[in-house]
């Protein structure tokens, strides 16, 4: 995490610097897209920066640090900032008022306040229309570039969560009925040079699509952001060195010095940023919803297809947390996805060109491997109110019916009609398939030869199931205690069979041998992504740790706090640091055996020593209950298998 400014004096001080100080070129200019037009010379630009601080100021800082970042620059006369500040309880200087909305200039001539308004909520659509509406008429440019700072949550929750009115934020359809009221919108010559999103999970086919005759380039994040954000010192001392260069240019240097600002804050790894050219995704809007009408379709004529494309989605990279424990952005990778199946969809192969098409540039961590530069939505959580909202401002319409049938297992009127106009009929339905009614709730495991409880559903599961999960328990009959360790799928499962066999081992994950709670979150191929809730010097944190399957190793990415309410992602990654108090957090039954609730259970200070590893249980009773799941979000569970571990050796007991 960047330092947090607390000083007014030094606000001051490095605002005083900023009119000697000039950016410093970080590397060579690249080089143009082909027939992208770059600016000239004496050609102006305007970037109108949306300054939403939100807690990203009042509790750390952020939106103060990255002002003095971009004061370390020197402007040329054909470049200024026009910034607007609120939705913060509290500015960590002593220039920014919270109790009003305030607009401020930094150009050639410094930095200066030119207007203070009445306290507003910039999570509205009225703050960003007249926001815009001031801009246009006193600070026009040849190029304008309009930059959103703050939290983010991806297509349905948007972006700009004002602190001061209940995290209330700009959707994506308030966003663009703003620009609707101000300018002119065209595809061909739109009003804007770049939309960018100093922000989380803002890298979203629906987002590219509802600012197409906005912008000609996007510039966003698919995952999460760090707390520093872009690097203003990065990215603007490069721009300002040439401004004669084009959007795509622009965009280059901005993903360029993300990603090395992430490195250095050692945050890179499940870092994403993306450049889209947003003159090209008309190719990528049509094979998407082409991708979607071939689902649907074959979903309606096949029931069993919904499974299949759910676990799809269940092996396709996500986004900002999509557990129980992390709350549900519904965002994935839309590439991943797409190459996931094209052994299914013959239309699947056109988005992955799409997205090559439209795609300018994009950077990428490790842990971040199968990102394509835009997301979509998936139903992962099945919640019917997140999904309407969604279907207010998806970019197709074959999708929203493909979800509305997944979840609810039939179509609306209107969704029966949209089917027949892409050539179904009514006889080739097939009936919905039914978790409930397999019989497979309470079902009784056997052991093997190997001693190993196996569970045996038949070729039907890979029908109906779209995952095989299973949730470890400790259980201690004498003192009526059972303890929630967490859910995982270290299950052998042959699919075509419908057998899943348990991989029980007598371990567990630890930092520094005291068990954690432990949550899967994503599966990729060489790497399994885990979810661990900890208290960091008393704040709710979900630690990000990485499991490498070729090494054989551990390690723990960072620290994030859970989604809000509202759906904001936390644009503030932490990484531990020596003497940060750390409390484990063990789940526990209450006296119903029904809900678990958080129980602190072990508390230890932080040091560049502690490892996290799996460590050998302790001798006890260990109760594993697989869950099945449908796509649609139904889950049955089987019976239980019990696994006592004495001295060492492992005892299964099945019910």
């Amino acid at each position: 995490m960047k330092k947090k400014i607390a000083a007014a004096i030094l606000f001051c001080l490095v605002l005083a610097l900023a009119l000697t100080s000039c950016g410093q070129m970080a590397g060579p200019m690249p080089d143009a897209a082909e027939g992208d037009r770059k600016a000239g010379a004496d050609e102006t630009w305007a970037f109108y920066w949306y300054l939403c601080g939100s807690n990203l100021e009042s509790d750390y800082g952020c939106g103060t640090d990255d002002l003095i970042e971009l004061f370390d620059v020197k402007l040329p006369s054909n470049v200024k900032f026009v910034i607007e500040t609120g939705g913060a309880r509290y500015w960590q200087n002593d220039t920014m008022d919270p109790n009003r909305i305030e607009r401020y200039v930094y150009d050639s001539k410094g930095f200066s306040r030119i207007e203070s308004l009445e306290q507003a909520n910039m999570g509205r659509q009225s703050t960003l229309s007249d926001f815009l509406a001031f801009c246009k008429k006193n600070y026009e440019a040849d190029h304008k570039v309009m930059l959103f700072w703050n939290h983010g949550g991806g297509s349905v929750a948007g972006a700009a969560f004002d602190e001061n009115y209940g995290y209330d934020s700009l959707t994506i359809d308030e966003m663009r009925k703003a620009f609707m009221n101000v300018y002119e919108l065209s595809e061909n010559e739109p009003p804007f040079e770049m939309v960018g999103f100093d922000t989380c999970l803002m890298a979203t086919i629906d987002v590219a699509d509802s600012l197409k005759d906005i912008a000609s380039y996007l510039v966003a994040s698919q995952e999460t952001e760090g707390s520093g954000g872009w690097y203003y010192t990065d990215w603007v001392g490069r721009f300002v060195r040439d401004t004669a260069i084009s959007g795509a240019d622009l965009g280059k240097i901005i993903c360029e010095t993300y990603f090395n600002g992430c490195r250095r804050e050692r945050i890179s790894d499940k870092a994403t940023l993306s450049c889209t050219d947003l003159s090209k995704i008309g190719s990528l809007l049509k094979a998407y919803e082409d991708f979607g009408e071939e689902a649907l379709m074959a979903a309606y004529v096949d029931n069993s297809f919904i499974a299949q494309f759910a676990k799809a989605a269940a092996k396709s990279e996500n986004y900002g947390g999509n557990t129980k424990s992390q709350g549900f952005t519904n965002m994935v990778d839309l590439g991943h996805m797409a190459r996931l199946t094209e052994g299914l969809l013959a239309s699947a192969s056109k988005v992955s060109k799409g997205l090559d098409e439209c795609i300018v540039c994009q950077v990428k961590g490790a842990s971040r491997s199968e990102a394509t530069g835009l997301s979509f939505y998936y139903p992962y959580s099945k919640d019917l109110e997140l999904f309407n909202k969604y279907t207010d401002i998806s970019a197709g319409t074959a999708f929203d019916y493909l979800y509305q049938y997944q979840i609810k297992g039939s179509l609306d009127k209107e969704g029966t009609e949209y089917i027949k106009t892409i050539g179904a009929k009514e006889e080739e339905k097939e009936e919905v398939l039914s978790l409930a009614s397999m019989g497979w709730d309470g079902k009784s495991l056997k052991l093997d030869k190997n001693g190993n409880a196996v569970l045996t559903l038949g070729p039907k599961a890979n029908d109906i199931l779209s995952e095989i999960w299973f949730s470890m328990y400790y259980i201690d009959e004498e003192a009526d205690v059972m303890m929630l360790l967490g859910v995982d799928n270290d299950i052998h499962a042959d699919w075509d069979k419908g057998v899943f066999t348990d991989n029980f081992r007598g371990v567990w994950g630890a930092i520094d041998d005291v068990m954690v709670y432990l949550e899967l979150s994503y599966a990729g191929d060489g790497y399994n992504l885990y979810s661990v809730p900890v208290l960091v010097n008393g704040e709710n944190y979900n630690l990000d740790v990485l499991y490498n399957f070729d090494s054989d190793t551990w390690t723990i990415l960072g620290a994030r706090q859970p989604l809000g309410e509202s759906g904001m992602a936390d644009k503030n990654m932490i990484q531990l640091e020596e003497g940060d108090e750390i409390t484990v957090l063990w789940y526990l039954a209450d006296s119903s055996f029904e809900t678990f609730e958080p129980f602190d259970v072990y508390e230890f200070t932080w040091s560049d020593d502690c490892e996290f590893a799996e460590t050998p249980l302790p001798d006890g009773v260990y109760r594993m209950i697989i869950d099945m799941y449908a796509a649609n979000g139904d889950c049955v569970s089987a019976a239980p298998v019990d696994f006592t571990i004495r001295n060492g050796e492992i005892t299964t007991t099945i019910y």
